[in-house]
């Protein structure tokens, strides 16, 4: 699972560059579910930043937002069949949070990045809801990064795999099954 995530784009100029482009309608700093965020989507023959709100709405009287979306399972749901197939994105983090039990049994919070890198990028899926489009984070099982913390994960890609995520059904396919790449972790 991924509930809350950090966008800081004094921590790496790769992130600065993609909210600067929409930085007067995205937050940032610690990221929570409905806030409105920068993806990376297909738009005019190329990857551009565009503010979404990250939550899918829930329908019927079920209060909150859907937040994530199981990569195993995500081409059978209804919600999100259709965003998979054609409406994959890219959300631009510098690391996400997980709570999880340390040594002393107790719930901390840590930050995950990639080894050496402050730039994050993560599998996201989007959707248009009466005209306000709005990501989900696309998760998998946890890797041994993660063991122990939790047992869910972003699916998470590489600077040179966001075009061809959203671009490339067949390379889309082969990302969700894949086992994420080992994480480093922090106690934040």
């Amino acid at each position: 699972m991924c509930g809350r995530y950090q966008l800081d784009p004094a921590e790496s100029a790769e992130i600065e560059r993609i909210v600067r482009q929409v930085q007067d309608r995205v937050k940032t700093g610690e990221i929570f579910p409905t806030n409105a965020v920068p993806v990376l989507a297909g738009f005019a023959g190329g990857l551009a930043p565009r503010p979404m709100v990250w939550g899918y709405p829930r329908f019927g009287d079920k209060p909150g937002s859907i937040i994530n979306a199981r990569s195993e399972t995500a081409g059978e749901r209804p919600m999100f069949r259709k965003s998979l197939a054609e409406r994959r994105c890219v959300v631009p983090t510098t690391g996400f949070f997980e709570w999880g039990a340390d040594g002393e049994g107790k719930k901390r919070k840590y930050r995950f990045n990639l080894p050496g890198d402050r730039a994050l990028y993560l599998a996201g899926l989007w959707n248009d809801f009466a005209g306000e489009e709005k990501c989900v984070i696309l998760t998998t099982a946890a890797n041994g990064s993660m063991e122990g913390i939790h047992d869910r994960m972003p699916v998470v890609l590489t600077r040179a795999e966001a075009e061809p995520w959203v671009r490339d059904a067949g390379f889309a396919s082969g990302v969700v099954r894949r086992v994420p790449p080992a994480l480093v972790h922090i106690r934040a």
